[in-house]
């Protein structure tokens, strides 16, 4: 698809003009709805809060409820207004934009402006998640630690609105720019409600091969299976990626390294630290562990399979977060740790284990196969499409 070609055969010749969203619409402020206004039942509402965390791009029903006499108090959306959110801790997320779609107003909590317009709502909110916009966003932010864009500079955000004389024939072609870009996020979408399943699947299955009665298996303390320890802070901790990870507490790399302190095909989980403990990690390649993590590596291969113990501790997370110490930060002491047992069944057993697990994870956890892969591939797609069917031509005062 030519972006040229395309949007001339579209527009067949007609206008575009940029204009203002102050000019196409009103924004309203959203009220002080709190959580403790929450009831079980009643009108509608949405909490500025759940922009981020519950809805996606566009809903027509509402996760929570005010009662009908508290409702009287608050502003409200109708069907096709954008509830634009205007407060985040990241200039990535501020301005997340909801198409509201129900048939009934809803109620809309404050650090948040209502759109009230006549466009095409979806047309205005995809334009709302392109790259002019993101810039649009960090000129016109404000605060550090929470980030605002306040409505009066919403205001003055421009938008391309073709054939702006004969509003009928605009909305039709803001309606087939909609439709195009509706299938691939329908596809994404459809990619990850599979996934999600899949996952599901995968933990099941998981836990249901690694899952033995007393009698099947000898357990065994992973003090006399494997070697346990810490490493250190590295000389430099990296922000650009190298050849080595540097693992330490959390959940994902502390970064890189121009070096490595560990071989590969070794296990990781936290030490130390909030929010770490209990996540299990498998570490392929040589890697540099930091002093808040432990390494463990078995000591007799032909015992025990180093990616086994992975996916077996993975999937009891909860026996590692039971060996949490409290009380300041907190920690799994190691002489806690190599008295964990596990179930040691056969090296063949091992193997036919690690293969199943490891064809399930490639499809729902590897970033170059599988479903995120796809969903990778799709989102891209779908984000060089929207640029495309939105890029229509500036006037030189619209680039300056």
């Amino acid at each position: 698809m030519n972006s040229v070609n395309f949007l001339d055969k579209l527009l067949d010749g007609v206008a575009v003009e940029w204009k203002p969203l102050g000019l196409l619409g009103e924004f309203v402020r959203g009220t002080g709805l709190q959580k403790s206004d929450f009831a079980e039942n009643g009108v509608g509402c949405i909490h500025y809060g759940q922009i981020y965390t519950f809805y996606s791009d566009y809903a027509s029903k509402t996760k929570s409820f005010v009662s009908p006499t508290l409702a009287n108090k608050f502003r409200k959306a109708k069907k096709g207004d954008l509830i634009i959110a205007t407060t985040s801790e990241n200039i990535e997320d501020v301005c997340k934009t909801l198409v509201w779609l129900g048939e009934e107003e809803v109620c809309v909590s404050g650090e948040t402006y209502i759109l009230k317009h006549n466009q095409n709502p979806k047309y205005l909110a995809y334009f709302l998640k392109t790259p002019d916009f993101f810039d649009f966003k960090k000129r016109s932010q404000t605060g550090t630690k929470v980030i605002r864009v306040h409505g009066d500079k919403l205001a003055t955000f421009q938008v391309p609105i073709p054939c702006p004389d004969n509003p009928q024939k605009s909305l039709e072609i803001q309606a087939e720019i909609v439709r195009i870009l509706d299938a691939f996020t329908e596809l994404t979408a459809e990619l990850t409600a599979e996934l999600t399943a899949r996952k599901k699947q995968y933990n099941y299955y998981r836990d249901q091969l690694l899952s033995f009665n007393d009698d099947e298996v000898e357990w065994k303390t992973l003090g006399s299976l494997v070697d346990i320890n810490t490493g250190s802070k590295p000389p430099e901790i990296l922000e650009s990626a190298t050849s080595f990870d540097y693992i330490n507490a959390g959940t994902s790399r502390s970064g890189y390294s121009a070096a490595s302190n560990c071989a590969g095909d070794a296990v990781t989980t936290p030490s130390r630290g909030q929010g770490g403990i209990g996540y299990v990690g498998y570490q392929s390649k040589p890697f540099w562990l930091g002093p808040l993590c432990y390494k463990l590596q078995s000591t007799d291969l032909t015992v025990l399979i180093n990616k086994y113990l992975f996916y077996f501790l993975q999937s009891r997370s909860e026996m590692l977060l039971g060996l949490k110490k409290e009380g300041g930060v907190p920690a799994v002491n190691k002489s806690d740790l190599v008295q964990l047992e596990i179930p040691v069944p056969s090296l063949e057993e091992q193997k036919r284990i690690v293969a199943i697990l490891d064809k399930f994870d490639a499809l729902t956890n590897s970033i170059t196969e599988g479903l995120p892969r796809e969903i990778e591939l799709r989102q891209k797609q779908y984000e060089y499409y929207r640029d495309l069917l939105l890029s229509f031509p500036k006037s030189e005062e619209i680039e300056a």
